[in-house]
């Protein structure tokens, strides 16, 4: 009986959280838009795309990909993630300059429309794709990006959602894919032990994830306007996620980039503009807390248009006020969190390095005799052998543990590590 008061009190507490949220844009069950009168103009050449202000057939968006291909062979190529269940192709292009320099590089991921009808994003990566290959040499804030970063941008992730009633027409588009499977809520489960299955689209991606190192990504959705940081599966104030200081900062520097070029914008969930997933609805099997939790790789979830299918005469209008937050979002893989330093008592710190890790952690500014445990992201304990110490300093071996978020906890002080 005490347990399920608590459980209760839980519930309470976390309806209290977000009583004062809009619903979120795919709760359940998802709300299908009325498109009435919208304008949702096909583009069938890729020369009518020039405007910017249609949605691509699927035989439009394919020549697209393969022209900038094609145009810019040194600049980029298009990888195949995988096909849908009606066996249309999920693209990604891959920009990647080929220069003299051998630099190390981190990769990013784009990612849009699993939601087959929330095609904003769609549109709006393609006009990134242009943007970058076209002022490559040009621009030299964009140049010296694209030389930092490799680039990945997948336009639809969905395709048989989005042209569900035939390859020339987004009009009729719906949510899930062609198994009426919503494909954002069958990912492995980091929290859960309930099985899921697992569409040929998730399991693309998976491998697709798998085969590179993203550090960061965003997965596009529309149906609202708010900057959606993990966790989706917990509350923040059950479960916070162990970079969500940084999550904030990041978002907050989104929405005010965005603001500056369209204020009304991004105000229709929070007055921030940004909120922890957990706290606005929680999901389980969502794409967002699978990449964080298993690929070393901070992904957030962006709602970027209120309505789900975007007239496509206001397309331009959107690009205006999202463009500078999107590059302005890649760049920001170049400030992802280092080394580690925790405050501890009577001013000492603790310094944790390096982080990410791959095989070994130190710790420096322990104080004689402390001791150190590592924990999962669910509390539990993890085996953790300390191979030297000596001088407040210790080395950690992490080169067993399997790639996630952990805490490294002192009796001083707690430090988020991620191992790749």
């Amino acid at each position: 009986m005490k347990r399920f008061i608590t459980v209760l009190t839980l519930m309470a507490m976390a309806y209290g959280a977000t009583a004062q949220l809009k619903p979120r844009a795919d709760a359940f069950p998802p709300v299908e838009e009325e498109l009435g009168a919208k304008a949702l103009t096909m583009a069938t050449t890729v020369e009518e795309m020039a405007g910017w202000d249609r949605y691509p057939t699927y035989d439009t968006y394919l020549e697209m990909m393969r022209r900038w291909a094609e145009a810019y062979p040194t600049l980029c190529h298009v990888d195949t993630i995988g096909t849908s269940v009606q066996g249309r192709l999920i693209l990604s292009m891959y920009i990647d300059p080929q220069t003299d320099a051998d630099l190390y590089r981190p990769e990013f991921f784009y990612s849009s429309t699993i939601h087959g009808d929330e095609v904003t994003g769609y549109v709006m990566m393609l006009r990134l794709i242009d943007t970058l290959l076209s002022s490559y040499g040009t621009s030299p804030d964009l140049t010296a990006l694209m030389d930092r970063t490799r680039i990945s941008i997948n336009p639809l992730a969905n395709p048989d959602g989005t042209y569900w009633r035939g390859n020339n027409t987004v009009q009729g588009s719906r949510r899930y894919n062609a198994n009426n499977i919503d494909l954002n809520r069958n990912y492995p489960d980091p929290f859960s032990t309930a099985a899921k299955s697992m569409p040929q689209e998730n399991q693309a991606m998976i491998d697709y994830f798998t085969a590179h190192r993203f550090r960061l990504s965003a997965n596009l959705h529309g149906g609202a306007e708010v900057m959606n940081y993990p966790w989706d599966s917990y509350p923040s104030y059950l479960n916070p996620h162990p970079a969500a200081e940084w999550w904030e900062d990041v978002c907050r520097r989104f929405v005010d980039t965005a603001r500056v070029y369209g204020s009304s914008h991004f105000r229709d969930v929070t007055a921030s503009g940004y909120t922890a997933g957990g706290d606005w609805y929680v999901i389980g099997g969502g794409r967002q807390d699978y990449v964080n939790y298993y690929h070393d790789c901070l992904e957030m979830t962006m709602e970027i248009s209120s309505q789900k299918t975007l007239s496509s005469d206001r397309l331009p209008e959107y690009w205006h006020f999202l463009a500078p937050s999107f590059i302005g979002y890649i760049g920001e893989i170049h400030s992802l969190p280092g080394s580690v330093d925790v405050p501890l008592v009577e001013g000492r710190r603790l310094t944790v390095f390096p982080n990410p890790a791959v095989d070994r952690v130190t710790v420096a500014g322990l104080p004689e005799g402390s001791q150190i445990e590592l924990l999962d992201l669910t509390g539990r304990r993890v085996p953790l052998t300390v191979t030297e110490r000596h001088d407040g300093t210790a080395t950690l071996d992490f080169g067993s543990l399997k790639p996630g978020l952990y805490l490294l906890r002192t009796p001083e002080g707690t430090a988020k590590m991620v191992k790749r």
